[in-house]
């Protein structure tokens, strides 16, 4: 039978190589178990020249310390919390150009200033505005290492819109959720240009709870959340000709713009194209411009009420007035064309399909299918995840629509551990109840 030192002997050595993670039982609040965490961390564990050789840390200089995370706090700001490799600093130190305003140990909730640090421990440095999480510190200052072995940040799976509940906190929400974003790299904020709303990104609905609430506590920020709408399109389906004229007669110089177009749908993908066939001067060059800012206006919100897109307008003829025609008279005439084109070219709505990738356990594989299927996706095929034993990786397209909770239920059927990624992959046409459910829907909110 092995004797004791022969067991943790092996038991470092496997964790200083990464093979095993040890897993101790206790209470904080209570103090259980606190001491043997102690005397693991104090014998069993490597020391720190070992981590940052296994990590890819560069050992080159004096002293060298990685930022593992970031924190604002309202009273003391930017904290960037570190792990020392080697070296050590002292609260007059400098990270290049930049003294720390402070440096701490942090103990739960309360930062104790110390004046020194030495190698292994993990500290937090005041206001180093210009460090970033997983940066490595140098007395050179912050760099960027690409060396080093950083856990890659998991892409966002929820999202919720919000708004501020008072107006005048634009400015501030902003600046709120940068910071927060410092904090946690996992949280995104995105502009969506279709729908015209703010997400907020995250992991889920619990992580974008809290931080809607940490919103509120600590930057007194208030913000109304709801599920994003879906950014649907709508295109035709058959091509027409269109002769409108815009005429306004009142004091002085009247407005006069005449145009013939012919309008008709692309391929799904080609977006919009203008030609100029406009022969003999019928209507003058300097006018040609407007008459594609009019008609690409228009396609902002078609018949159906949304964006459209994948169309071709041609200019064929028109008239205009030696007196009365202007740039504003034939994009307004452009406008009218299209308003009164559109309609007859059978349009038809568009809904976003996504290509998504879901990962969970094998023994789920099962539940999945059901779950891609009641959410009108398309199973494209799945295979075992590459690198991960016993799980399956599934690949589908889904509509865009089915992805807001997805990862909810995707997580209750999976005791928590499935997930997924998505990007965007075409436009698709809706017929039917479905259609007539989101233009309904569309209607009543605007």
């Amino acid at each position: 039978m092995p004797g004791s030192d022969e067991v943790y002997g092996q038991l470092s050595k496997d964790l200083a190589e990464d093979l095993i993670v040890p897993v101790f039982m206790g209470s904080g609040e209570h103090g259980n178990g606190v001491t043997r965490l102690f005397k693991a961390l104090r014998h069993d564990v490597p020391p720190p020249s070992v981590a940052a050789k296994r990590l890819g840390v560069s050992m080159n200089g004096s002293f060298s310390a990685s930022v593992i995370k970031t924190l604002n706090q309202q009273h003391t700001g930017k904290l960037s919390v570190a792990r020392i490799w080697h070296g050590e600093i002292t609260e007059a130190g400098l990270i290049g150009e930049t003294k720390p305003s402070g440096l701490y140990r942090l103990m739960g909730g309360e930062s104790q200033k110390i004046t020194v640090a030495r190698e292994g421990e993990l500290v937090a440095l005041g206001r180093l505005q210009d460090a970033r999480t997983s940066d490595l510190l140098t007395l050179a200052g912050p760099l960027r290492n690409e060396d080093f072995i950083w856990p890659e940040v998991p892409k966002p799976v929820y999202a919720l819109a919000i708004s501020p509940r008072n107006r005048q906190d634009d400015v501030k929400l902003s600046a709120s959720l940068a910071r927060l974003i410092e904090e946690d790299p996992t949280l995104s904020v995105e502009h969506n240009a279709d729908t015209h709303q703010m997400l907020l990104w995250g992991q889920g609905e619990i992580h974008l709870k809290i931080v809607i609430e940490r919103l509120k506590s600590r930057y007194n920020v208030e913000v109304d959340a709801t599920p994003p709408q879906t950014a649907y399109k709508e295109t035709i389906k058959r091509q027409v000709k269109q002769h409108s004229r815009f005429k306004r007669q009142s004091g002085g110089h009247g407005q006069f713009g005449d145009v013939q177009m012919e309008i008709k749908p692309l391929r799904r993908g080609e977006g919009f194209e203008f030609v100029d066939k406009v022969v003999g001067g019928a209507v003058p060059k300097q006018y040609i411009s407007a008459v594609e800012a009019g008609a690409k206006e228009y396609l902002s919100r078609g018949p159906l009420g949304f964006p459209v897109v994948d169309v071709s307008v041609t200019l064929v003829d028109g008239q205009h007035h030696s007196v009365d025609s202007s740039d504003q008279a034939f994009k307004s005439a452009a406008r009218l064309a299209m308003s009164e084109g559109l309609p007859q070219c059978s349009p038809v709505l568009l809904e976003p399909i996504y290509e998504v990738v879901i990962s969970v356990p094998a023994e789920f594989t099962a539940r999945v299918h059901g779950l891609v299927s009641a959410r009108r996706g398309q199973i494209l095929g799945f295979e075992a995840k590459s690198g991960w034993e016993s799980w399956d990786e599934f690949k589908c397209h889904m509509p865009q629509a089915e992805l807001h909770d997805l990862i909810i239920e995707l997580r209750s059927l999976t005791i928590g551990v499935g997930s997924f990624e998505w990007q965007f992959d075409h436009l698709q046409e809706l017929t039917g109840k479905l259609a007539d459910r989101v233009m309904e829907s569309h209607r009543a909110e605007h």
